[in-house]
């Protein structure tokens, strides 16, 4: 509770040790902020005027609305009694751009001659939360950037604050200066859909104010599964956090272009893709966002001595990589060949989330947790039946080769259809898809309980020898050059359909070598004769 004759902070000067809700070394600044914004704003949900038109639409994970008003946090645009709103000037922007010309005409206005305008017959009256649930939930939102620090060099890591509503359903109002017949104003709706599908707000492309129906921009749909660890609020309680897909598929794209062009062309294709900064140049809208629902989700806690862990097990989600922009039906369908190559090779190395470059160990290692007083690792993810197609069929070991080198090609293609040639440029980044940065090793697991690799991280794998610790496997502060991932096995049969192949994996250890590290290279040296079989890389 503030201090009665205290200004809230909303209403300080954002100058150092006063209004200042931006430092996350001091968290207390921002939960005053929003306990004040809360406390004061009004509770019951916004009325529209009788005269607007309305429909409601649930957002799939948060949304976010800029004000602007700072450069290190984004807080949202507050209406008049406190209300988080989407402003009616964003409205029209969005659904101007999803407009016919003639729509936009009319609807919007525009430009008669130099001197002259044209008013358009609709009034756009923002977006507002359905009701009060909104202040209910946590509305404190912390991003952690993690491209830098987890491919190219493992030297920088930041967080920062925004403000976010969770899950609203928010309800759109729009009027017309003229009486309309209900088959037009159900033409004006189906372009509002249209617009909203693009999602709104701040962070559209990483998952954030999406709704649960993308009709016309989904590019590839795929139903998915998966548990692990999830990740912390500011008040310490977990939240499974759809972003995770976004900043995978990136890190992955930035990867496997750096293992067949220079960094720089890796960059600015990865951008044009997934958007980012271009320097002077500013904000880069990418061509790529994403967009998950989650069906079917439970969170829990996993206790370890006197401590916890946020975890969730999803059962069911739908994830939607979507085209953000307006472009040709053939370009259309190579940017679907290559996003879904891109989702495909994340699925087979890795997971989502945190600590996905290991196995989940309370699947695939249950003994290392069976006395409770060790953390909880890694995570699982699968496709669910509906989405079988999606596996790659592996049929024997080897065909791992043949996919990496299919994936490869796809990236190939990509860059000369940008009109790039591509190089054998080695690049200085520690995680490069080149076959002279990564080893790529495989073998097949009778089933959950038959992974080798999981007990070498935690022991020796022979004799004395161990990589524990290692810069091999990483420690506190210090990511690790190795992933290891238990990927179904599926096979194609004689029928061409692709099967569960029994309870059989296929076990995938992705190593990124640190060649003058010794531990490193007695390792490298040693598995050959350990089962697992090289399957890429030099």
């Amino acid at each position: 509770m503030t201090n009665s004759n205290e200004v809230p902070l909303m209403f300080q000067a954002q100058v150092s040790g006063r209004g200042q809700i931006q430092y996350i070394r001091n968290p207390e600044q921002s939960e005053r902020w929003v306990d004040e914004w809360v406390e004061g704003a009004a509770i019951e949900a916004h009325q529209f005027n009788t005269n607007v038109q309305t429909k409601e639409y649930k957002i799939t994970w948060r949304f976010v609305s800029n004000s602007g008003q700072d450069e290190d946090i984004i807080r949202p645009v507050i209406a008049a009694k406190g209300f988080p709103f989407y402003p009616g000037a964003s409205m029209k922007g969005a659904f101007l751009r999803a407009c016919t010309t003639e729509q936009a005409k009319r609807y919007c206005g525009g430009q008669l001659t130099t001197n002259d305008t044209q008013p358009g017959i609709l009034r756009f009256h923002g977006g507002y939360p359905k009701d009060a649930t909104w202040a209910e939930q946590q509305l404190i939102d912390v991003v952690h950037p993690q491209e830098k620090w987890q491919v190219k060099d493992n030297n920088s890591h930041a967080a920062f604050i925004q403000i976010s509503l969770y899950q609203p359903t928010l309800i759109f109002g729009i009027s017309s200066t003229k009486k309309l017949d209900p088959s037009e104003w159900e033409t004006i709706w189906s372009i509002w859909d249209k617009a909203i599908e693009k999602g709104i707000g701040s962070r559209v492309s990483a998952g954030y104010g999406q709704p649960i129906n993308h009709p016309e921009t989904k590019l590839v749909t795929v139903n998915l599964r998966g548990q692990g660890l999830a990740s912390q609020l500011i008040d310490k309680t977990g939240e499974f956090r759809p972003n995770i897909f976004k900043a995978a598929l990136r890190g992955h794209t930035l990867r496997l272009f750096s293992g067949v062009t220079d960094e720089n062309t890796a960059e600015e294709l990865t951008r044009e893709l997934w958007g980012g900064f271009a320097g002077r140049n500013g904000a880069v809208v990418g061509q790529l966002g994403i967009s998950f629902n989650a069906v079917d989700l439970e969170m829990d806690e996993y206790r370890y001595g006197n401590n916890t862990m946020p975890i969730y097990e999803l059962k069911s989600g739908t994830l939607n990589i979507l085209s953000m922009g307006n472009i040709s039906t053939e370009y259309k369908k190579e940017l679907k060949t290559l996003a879904t190559q891109i989702l495909r090779f994340a699925m087979l190395l890795g997971g989502f989330g945190k600590s996905w470059r290991r196995i989940d160990h309370s699947l695939f290692f249950p003994e290392y947790l069976d006395r409770n007083d060790k953390p909880m690792i890694g995570c699982h993810w699968q496709f669910t039946q509906q989405s079988n197609k999606y596996y790659f069929p592996i049929n024997n070991i080897n065909h791992i080769t043949n996919i990496l080198n299919d994936v490869q090609k796809t990236i190939n293609n990509w860059l000369k259809l940008k009109g790039k040639t591509p190089t054998n440029q080695l690049s200085s980044w520690r995680e490069s898809l080149h076959p002279q940065k990564v080893q790529i090793w495989g073998r097949i697991a009778a089933d959950e309980d038959d992974s080798l690799a999981v007990r070498w991280f935690h022991g020796n794998y022979q004799g004395v020898k161990s990589i524990k610790g290692s810069s091999l496997t990483g420690k506190m502060g210090q990511i690790g050059r190795i992933w290891h991932r238990m990927y179904p096995q599926y096979i194609k049969d004689r029928e061409g359909e692709i099967r569960r192949n029994k309870r059989q994996y296929i076990e995938l250890l992705t190593i990124f070598p640190d060649k003058k590290d010794e531990r490193t290279q007695e390792f490298l040296q040693y598995l050959p004769t350990s089962g697992f079989t090289k399957l890429w890389g030099e």
